[in-house]
């Protein structure tokens, strides 16, 4: 008996993707895609958030509140960045006293101008150490209308640079050996306090002080013991002088001083409590002591003292008359 042959089906075969699975399966894929891209990017911007030492920030002006703080804010200002999300006023407490008014007036400026990128100020952080800033600050010119004003803004840590302007303006200005003011120095000081007095119609008086016998000094006792002695009156004109008084040394053994609203009875009883320090100054060289005293000349500002070379050289007469007096005096003139 012949079997027939059964023929057995043949196996199912995949069906292609219909067409709306494919793409629903391309738009998964892309959006994996995006979704790292974005991860990558936000990771990159992150880090480079980190690195930049510079605090850059967001307010909504309206409510003041803190949009946005850099990472770089606790390493500046030492403060906690949630405190200042949380309250504003954390970067208003953080500012130098004295920066204070000015720090929130150019604040404010940036409505009218639209970016102001000349502000310094001081801040103090959380461990008492002041620190100089410069914030950058501007107006967000992407707003829609409607929508609330965003001010951005970049702080960056000048402390160094401003460090190093200070001691570059206190080389110039300043006279190495006595760290009182130099020749220059004293006398543009005194400039604009003679224009003022003269402004405004105020008393002013010029105080020179030459050393006596300051020849004898060095070569008895040497250069060496001859510093020592100008920074010592230095140092007791810097005491004896009241606050807001000029004192610098402008020559060798040569010092001036000029006291604002100092009328002239009142100037004449500073020079003559002055003579009597420096008087009272004792020194020693190889146990030899000795004491020194100064020759001054005072004058007082006037009608006829149209600048202050006239006034400074009625002084300088005054001085070469106490010398020819026999020294040690103070002499108006």
């Amino acid at each position: 008996m012949v079997q027939e042959k059964t023929h057995l089906p043949a196996p199912p075969t995949a069906e292609p993707p219909r067409p709306a699975a494919a793409a629903t399966l391309l738009a998964l894929m892309h959006a994996q895609g995006e979704v790292e891209r974005l991860s990558e990017r936000e990771q990159l911007l992150s880090s480079l958030l980190v690195s930049v030492n510079a605090v850059l920030w967001a307010i909504d002006w309206a409510s003041r509140r803190v949009l946005y703080v850099s990472p770089a804010y606790e390493r500046v200002f030492g403060r906690s960045a949630s405190m200042l999300l949380a309250d504003h006023r954390e970067w208003r407490n953080s500012i130098h006293p004295e920066d204070l008014d000015y720090a929130e007036h150019s604040l404010a400026s940036v409505l009218e101008q639209g970016a102001v990128e000349d502000r310094e100020y001081r801040i103090i952080t959380a461990g008492g150490q002041i620190r100089w800033l410069s914030d950058k600050c501007y107006i967000n010119q992407q707003a829609e209308p409607g929508e609330p004003l965003i001010v951005v803004g970049m702080a960056e840590d000048i402390t160094d640079k401003k460090q190093l302007e200070l001691e570059l303006h206190r080389l110039a200005t300043t006279d190495v050996l006595t760290q009182s003011s130099n020749r220059r120095h004293f006398f543009e000081c005194a400039n604009q306090a003679f224009d003022s007095a003269r402004a405004q119609a105020a008393p002013l008086a010029f105080l020179l002080l030459d050393i006596d016998d300051f020849k004898d000094v060095n070569d008895t006792y040497g250069h060496l013991e001859g510093d020592q002695v100008l920074r010592r009156i230095a140092e007791s004109g810097r005491g004896v002088l009241r606050r807001g008084d000029l004192f610098g040394r402008i020559g060798g053994e040569e010092f001036a001083a000029v006291l604002p609203g100092c009328a002239p009875e009142m100037a004449q009883q500073v020079a003559e409590r002055l003579g009597k320090e420096i008087q009272a100054l004792s020194f020693s060289y190889e146990g030899h002591a000795f004491t020194v005293t100064v020759s001054q000349g005072l004058a007082s500002l006037n009608e006829q003292d149209s600048t202050l070379d006239i006034l400074f050289a009625r002084a300088d007469d005054a001085m070469y008359e106490a010398k020819r007096l026999g020294k040690n005096r103070v002499v108006a003139g």
